[in-house]
């Protein structure tokens, strides 16, 4: 059969804003203070509301939990603390006639090692499953294969099975064995996986770590890293050279966005998290043939933030992304401490504006819509298995329930339940229905923006300029046909005046009282951005 396409003026994704939701911090259900998929239903219309256009879920499937859920066990299934496939089939019905999209994580480096396929993989070196996994012999000192590290944990990325006699490579935890892509038995089961949620009217795909699922066939070690420094994590001490961002991995995401491609009414997404810098990321478009959107995580998590760096990495992603092809932006997501967290809270607002300005598609992680920072999480509260083994690295203040009033458990969970992390200790002030009723809150500035995206093409699908940044500002121009919006954003803390010549009206401010016409200069408060419209000069 061959490829079917959709021309790129089609593709839902280039006007939407997508979501991300952590299923067990979003809404619980049922009352045991773990979120689950009736949650989620429950809140959609939260998300109508907002104006977002599409629903990404992190793993639903069934897992032991070692990496909480990006360890499955199951690929085909719902893990029971979220409910059932008919819940799951519920939530997309319902998504849909809301006209919301409905996207998956999909995890292809590994499994969990309680999967049916590595139990019987482990069970003997003649299973046919054992090919689905990276196996070796030992060196000849009896230890690892070679000096690849483990991204979880540090120590090598290999563990002995003592029954066979070899080791299994895994590039996170031990119990996260990586699956072997060469293999085409893998492939084909792998792909199967796609299309069976894609027939349950799934609409895309976020596909983990996408740069690492393919790694050099002849297991060469890794150089050592000149700039490693003891105290410096263990994973450092190599330079990942054969074990990820292997040119091979290519041939792979070609593979996936042809099974997409199978499903074309309507068209479904393929998007990646791609962890590179924008040179090596835009490879990940391939020739329009790999990811509709490769995500681009590393850039921005780790950007200082400054108006000459966000310009620079703008510029650099303009320079980097291929003809037709399209960026996405994000803030925030579950492994990186939140953007207000990151930054400083007084740049929360004026980072959302840049977010939701930029060219391509935007990605909120639950919460950003409300500056949710991260939550302080005590030590006999911790709850995700890498803060248990390295303290004070763990990832659970990113992931705190979704606080959605004041009452004392924020309307995530009942009444008298408690729920299976702390809610931040501003839940009973920061919450959607305390911002709801608050025209100056982030949550109406949010809405706002998103409502402005919707009226203008400019925003969703035009070009983008960056005009000359000052020490403490930047401005961008969207242009699309004759329609022109510019953003200015200040990074000061105390009131800055910018140049822009001519009459513009503005539009929306992070100054909720700001109205009017502005005219030669624009006098910017600390840290506002403002969307202004160009206009003619009124003549007598």
């Amino acid at each position: 059969m061959g490829r079917r396409t959709v021309d790129v003026e089609d593709r839902w994704w280039r006007d939407a804003v997508l979501y991300q939701v952590y299923p067990r911090s979003w809404a619980d259900a049922n009352g045991d203070g773990v979120g689950d998929l009736r949650g989620i239903r429950s809140r959609l219309d939260h998300l109508v509301w907002l104006g977002v256009d599409a629903l990404w879920l992190s793993p639903i499937q069934p897992s032991p939990m070692a990496d909480f859920g990006y360890d499955i066990s199951d690929h085909t299934e719902v893990h029971p603390v979220y409910g059932d496939l008919g819940d799951l089939d519920d939530l997309v019905a319902a998504a849909h006639q809301r006209d919301l999209r409905m996207v998956l994580d999909y995890v292809p480096n590994h499994t969990s090692d309680h999967h049916p396929w590595f139990v019987a993989a482990r069970s003997s070196r003649t299973d046919p499953h054992r090919d689905f996994y990276v196996w070796r012999d030992p060196a000849p000192d009896g230890g690892p294969p070679n000096n690849w590290r483990s991204r979880f944990g540090g120590g090598p990325a290999w563990t002995l099975d003592e029954a066979t006699g070899q080791y299994w490579l895994h590039s996170f935890l031990p119990e996260q064995p990586d699956l072997d892509w060469r293999n085409d038995a893998v492939q084909a089961a792998m792909t199967d996986v796609l299309r069976f949620w894609m027939r349950r009217g799934i609409d895309g795909f976020r596909v983990d770590v996408a740069h690492r699922i393919v790694k050099d066939a002849r297991l060469r070690n890794n150089p050592p890293n000149p700039d490693w420094e003891p105290g410096m994590s263990d994973d450092r001490r190599v330079v990942e050279h054969y074990s990820r961002n292997w040119p091979d991995v290519h041939a792979v995401h070609r593979l996936l966005r042809a099974t997409v491609e199978e499903f074309d009414d309507p068209p479904r997404l393929l998007a990646g998290e791609v962890n590179l810098a924008p040179p090596e990321w835009a490879a990940y478009f391939g020739d329009d043939d790999e990811f509709h959107l490769p995500f681009n995580f590393h850039s921005i998590v780790d950007l200082p933030w400054t108006p000459s760096a966000v310009a620079g990495l703008v510029e650099d992603v303009e320079r980097a992304v291929p003809d037709r092809s399209w960026p996405s932006w994000i803030l925030s997501n579950h492994d990186k401490p939140r953007f207000p967290s990151r930054i400083g809270r007084e740049f929360a607002c004026q980072a959302l504006v840049l977010l939701l300005t930029a060219r391509g598609t935007p990605v909120l992680y639950y919460g950003d819509e409300l500056a949710l920072g991260d939550t302080d999480v005590p030590p006999e509260a911790v709850q995700d298995p890498w803060g248990h083994q390295v303290p004070g690295e763990g990832r659970d203040p990113e992931r705190t329930p979704m606080p959605w009033d004041a009452t004392p458990t924020a309307g995530f969970c009942p009444a008298g339940v408690a729920p299976w992390l702390p809610l931040g200790s501003d839940a009973i002030t920061r919450n959607v229905a305390t911002q709801s009723e608050d025209p100056s809150s982030p949550l109406q500035l949010v809405r706002d923006l998103l409502a402005l995206r919707r009226q203008r093409r400019s925003l969703r699908r035009g070009s983008i300029h960056v005009r000359a940044t000052t020490d403490h500002a930047l401005a961008w121009e969207r242009r699309a046909g004759d329609e022109v919006t510019v953003v200015l954003a200040s990074f000061a803390d105390h009131d800055t005046v910018v140049d822009l010549p001519g009459h513009h009206d503005l539009l929306r401010s992070t100054r909720i009282d700001r109205r009017g016409r502005v005219v030669d200069h624009v006098e910017l408060g600390p840290h506002e951005a403002v969307v202004m419209e160009p206009v003619e000069p009124a003549t007598d």
